[in-house]
């Protein structure tokens, strides 16, 4: 008889004392640590010397939906292209092969392709529909979400070496 009971407050004690913590909200800014701070100001990209001309073209290609087709496009880095019916135009700003960001600054690790990532600019007629970036190894991060087409950065083309014969 007298089990049923001392369940039942030992049931009661245990819920009360897991519901006590379950209010999680910090009270104080010292005690805030899963709140991450944005960086602000201007966002800068900066191209490291290690990575400044050793990539001459990137390959992205065009999904158009509504057609069921793809295409493949390559570009030198610093030009654009237009799709086939003209009224999109893609504009490709800065490839790094690494990419990180630090705050504010959007930059490259290192030379080595472990985060490849361009910068573009997608137009439809004069105004700007999209500007951000189309990575290769994470196409879905940060998509550019159009109803007709999907921008898919799959290739990079480093510059050609020269050799010096001096």
């Amino acid at each position: 008889m007298f089990l049923v009971p001392r369940c039942a407050v030992l049931l009661l004690v245990l819920l009360a004392t897991g519901l006590s913590g379950c209010d999680s909200r910090p009270t104080t800014k010292e005690t805030m640590t899963s709140e991450v701070e944005k960086p602000t100001g201007t966002v800068k990209v900066v191209v490291p010397p290690e990575v400044e001309g050793q990539w001459r073209a990137v390959t992205i290609v065009v999904q158009d939906k509504q057609n069921n087709t793809e295409k493949t496009y390559t570009v030198d880095i610093g030009s654009s292209f237009n799709l086939d019916d003209g009224s999109i135009s893609v504009h490709t700003k800065a490839f790094l092969p690494a990419f990180i960001m630090d705050g504010v600054v959007m930059t490259s690790a290192s030379n080595e392709t472990e985060n490849p990532g361009v910068q573009v600019s997608i137009f439809e007629g004069r105004q700007e529909i999209f500007h951000g970036w189309l990575f290769s190894h994470y196409p879905g991060a940060h998509a550019f979400k159009h109803p007709r087409f999907t921008f898919t950065l799959v290739d990079y083309l480093p510059a050609e070496k020269r050799v010096d014969n001096q």
